[in-house]
């Protein structure tokens, strides 16, 4: 009799995606303007809020956004509030109250990024993380 042999395969998420949390007392308006006057972007109110995946027994929730795309790098930025309610975007990390996230990051340097935005007046601390350390990073679709 021959033995047939199973295969497992597991595929590990690759996010196309760098990102910085931030920590601040200010309202998200009065961040974005302060994060466009440092970094020469121009982040806008989304019309709508970002709506986190809705994964097994967790409900979907909303969060208030600014969006901004750069055309020459081809490159998306999007700030978005942890805390919506009492619903995170990210739950491991409920001391962030935003999380700025560059999509198509390949020629933005996070760590020179992280430097600047500690800069900012309206910014206590920011800080770059690895979307794979986090389980809910999977709820984000950008």
């Amino acid at each position: 009799m021959v033995k047939v042999k199973k295969y497992n395969l597991t595929l590990e998420p690759e996010y196309d995606f760098d990102m910085i949390g931030i920590c601040s007392h200010h309202r998200d308006y009065r961040l974005a303007w302060g994060i466009n006057e440092a970094m020469g972007l121009h982040l806008a109110k989304a019309d709508e809020e970002f709506a986190t995946n809705k994964v097994k027994k967790h409900r979907s929730s909303f969060h208030s956004f600014y969006e901004y795309y750069e055309e020459e790098n081809m490159c998306s930025y999007f700030l978005i509030k942890n805390v919506s309610g009492n619903r995170f975007l990210v739950s491991e990390q409920p001391k962030i109250d935003f999380f700025l996230f560059i999509k198509e990051p390949n020629s933005v340097d996070s760590a020179e990024w992280v430097r600047k935005l500690n800069a900012v007046g309206s910014i206590l601390a920011a800080y770059a993380f690895d979307p794979e350390g986090f389980d809910s990073i999977q709820n984000i679709s950008l």
